[in-house]
């Protein structure tokens, strides 16, 4: 690292552990005893006199103490919290009210507005869900309601319909077929019930394209954990029952690449998707 640069990098270093300590109101010999280190190496630090950095996991340590992000720290971002920020589904909620991931991921898209939303869903594309698909994938959920399911599904559909709205989703052609088939998390879940989804989503499919484009690729060639990328702003990694929510660029690059290759692999594409979930349609009525 040049001198100029180190010397910069030092100062941002310096003015943002000030403003860390000062915002958790921390001393420094709360600090010092925190991360392990001597309060007179923590003074120097701070000093302006001072042009050297902090061993890597003295950084790591301060950063953790006082909740920031690391990267923040040392100026490689303007987004000071730490870089997963863990979005917990709580199992304590109230009937027709929105829990408080999915206020978080509603406003996500709402700052998201005029940017490329990605989506990989848990099952079917969330926006997409008839009412009765709701009903039988969330009456027995641990940790959100049926109608908290809906009060989410019908946010996701209005923003959708929004004039700037640009979403890419991507799944697997198999977690259609087993929706289709009535298998896995389907079983019992009635034909008729089946069929209106699959019209839904086909009819949602040729109403909002291309602003909603669906790609499907082959499951036993390619993975993909549910994720949802907002933009180059965040990213939403599904775990179940709770969300990783990244903020930085590096990790949101990465998933935007993840995504977009699987884009690359798919079998079908945007403009496909409409006839074959339509035929998807007409093989399960006709299988019965």
């Amino acid at each position: 690292m040049r001198s100029f640069e180190r010397q910069e990098t030092v100062r941002v270093f310096r003015e943002r552990l000030h403003l860390a300590m000062d915002r958790a109101h921390m001393s420094k010999s709360g600090l010092a005893r925190a991360v392990g280190i001597d309060r007179s190496t923590l003074s120097q630090l701070l000093s302006p006199e001072n042009d050297r950095l902090p061993r890597a996991d003295t950084v790591a340590g301060i950063a953790s103490t006082l909740r920031v992000s690391l990267d923040w720290l040392m100026g490689l971002t303007a987004d000071e919290r730490s870089h997963a920020a863990i979005l917990q589904e709580s199992i304590i909620f109230s009937p027709a009210t929105r829990s408080p991931v999915d206020e978080n991921l509603a406003r996500w898209h709402q700052e998201s507005a005029g940017r490329k939303v990605r989506y990989v869903p848990s099952s079917l594309p969330d926006l997409a869900k008839t009412e009765r698909t709701l009903i039988h994938e969330y009456q027995d959920f641990a940790s959100k309601s049926t109608d908290q399911a809906i009060l989410a599904t019908r946010d996701k559909r209005a923003y959708s319909r929004l004039p700037d709205t640009d979403i890419e989703v991507c799944m697997s052609t198999q977690g259609l077929e087993t929706f289709a088939a009535g298998k896995g998390i389907w079983t019992g879940f009635e034909l008729d019930a089946r069929l209106e989804q699959l019209a839904e989503l086909q009819s949602l499919l040729r109403e909002l394209y291309p602003r909603l484009r669906l790609f499907l690729f082959n499951g036993r060639t390619h993975y993909a954990a549910p994720y949802t990328i907002f933009g180059m702003q965040r990213a939403a990694i599904y775990l179940g029952q709770m969300y990783f929510a990244f903020t930085t660029r590096e990790h949101v690059r990465t998933l935007t690449n993840h995504f977009d290759d699987l884009i690359r692999a798919a079998s079908v594409q945007s403009h496909e998707a409409a006839d074959f979930v339509g035929g998807l349609y007409e093989r399960t009525q006709n299988s019965e």
